[in-house]
């Protein structure tokens, strides 16, 4: 038994987040240099050299990068033509940020249930759903499809379907970057990818986002919105709205160095995951987020579900005893089609992400994570479980 005030007892009930950022330790040197040359405000090299490195890694064209991931999501709509009354199809099982641009154009979200197999957009519903508008006569004007928790959506099938009836993808991998599927890095499947550099994110810019395509027009349209639609003139002329959504160049230089290290981040998370499925797969009840058959996760979040009757007690109670330690766990997201702000809007199931929700916590996962934060970690899960 620790004494309490000794070094040890502090060590043992110091706090641990569910993803904080983790440097490299070049972040400093290169946002030195972009101190040096002065170059503080949005644009600059690093923002050009940032944008040309991240579509390296995608095996993409062109990349815009923005202020933040959810600025990416709104320009991409505004890109595909979104308007007042627009149906855009959107994931269910998701943070709000990825629905809550479609209401700034004035649109109306169709939430989709999720899949057991994956936790993203079921690509069955989706097919259902499309086939349904048509009959209506109100196809959707776009889809965004959501790669939950570093794990890509099952695109083979989605891709079949939108093409089919000629609906744009956004494909959201804000939370997947660095997870491929069939091969091939995410962010790349839709007609335009968004991606964020969040604090939480497996590599971070502090914030910021971008915007990646092959479509060399729609990444030069975005620059021009995202610096406020000004059009090539002596004076300030605008013929357009425009936004204030472009990165900084010291920000870019954070992102830079992250990017560098992006590879090791994942082995990190995919490990820390592996030791949490050791640690505490043999209790009943405990169930973990499946990885599926068609890609690699980078786990940026290690995901579980608890099932009371088995475990003999529930998500919350194993959140709160995480609490009481100051170690952060969260619920799920909260399925969109549950969320007051969203509530009006259309659901096609949702049973299976309500469940999600309901029974699953989000374990603490960043890369920085020790074996003995883990071991304590997993100590304290075990000890709520009636199995022990």
């Amino acid at each position: 038994m620790v004494k309490k005030g000794t070094a040890a007892a502090k060590t043992a009930m110091s706090r641990i987040y569910l993803s904080p950022p983790h440097m490299s330790g070049n972040e400093l040197c290169l946002v030195k240099e972009a101190f040096e040359s002065n170059w503080i405000a949005p644009v600059g090299p690093h923002v050009d050299a940032f944008e040309e490195e991240v579509a390296q890694f995608l095996g993409v064209g062109h990349a815009a990068a923005l202020s933040s991931g959810t600025a990416a999501l709104h320009l991409a709509l505004r890109l595909v033509g979104v308007e007042a009354g627009d149906e855009v199809i959107c994931s269910s099982l998701t943070f709000s940020a990825t629905a809550n641009p479609i209401l700034y154009e004035r649109g109306r979200p169709v939430f989709i249930d999720a899949e057991r197999s994956s936790w993203n957009i079921d690509p069955e519903l989706l097919r259902r759903e499309i086939k349904d508008a048509a009959k209506r006569g109100n196809l959707p004007r776009a889809a965004i499809i959501v790669d939950l928790y570093g794990q890509s959506a099952d695109y083979d099938r989605i891709l079949e379907t939108c093409a089919e009836y000629d609906i744009p993808i956004i494909e959201d991998a804000a939370e997947a970057l660095g997870a491929t599927y069939n091969g091939r890095q995410v962010g790349v499947f839709g007609r335009l990818g968004v991606l964020s550099f969040n604090g939480n994110k497996i590599i971070t810019a502090s914030g910021g986002g971008m915007l990646v395509s092959d479509d060399r027009s729609l990444i030069e349209q975005t620059r021009f919105l995202a610096t406020q639609a000004r059009e090539p003139a002596p004076h300030y002329e605008h013929s357009a709205v425009g936004y204030n959504y472009r990165l900084s160049n010291v920000l870019a230089a954070i992102g830079r160095a992250q990017l560098g290290v992006l590879p090791k981040r994942v082995q990190a998370r995919r490990r820390i995951f592996s030791i949490y499925r050791e640690g505490l797969g043999d209790l009943p009840g405990i169930a973990f987020m499946p990885e599926a058959k068609y890609g690699r996760a980078t786990r940026w979040l290690t995901c579980m579900t608890i099932d009371p009757k088995d475990f003999g007690a529930s998500r919350e109670d194993v959140r709160l005893a995480l609490a009481a330690a100051n170690i952060e766990a969260r619920p799920v997201w909260k399925p969109l089609h549950l969320q007051p702000i969203f509530s009006e809007y259309r659901v096609c199931g949702g049973a299976v992400a309500q469940d999600i929700f309901e029974h699953g916590l989000c374990l603490p996962s960043g890369s920085s994570l020790s074996d003995a934060d883990l071991n304590r970690i997993i100590e304290i899960v075990r000890s709520v479980s009636v199995h022990k």
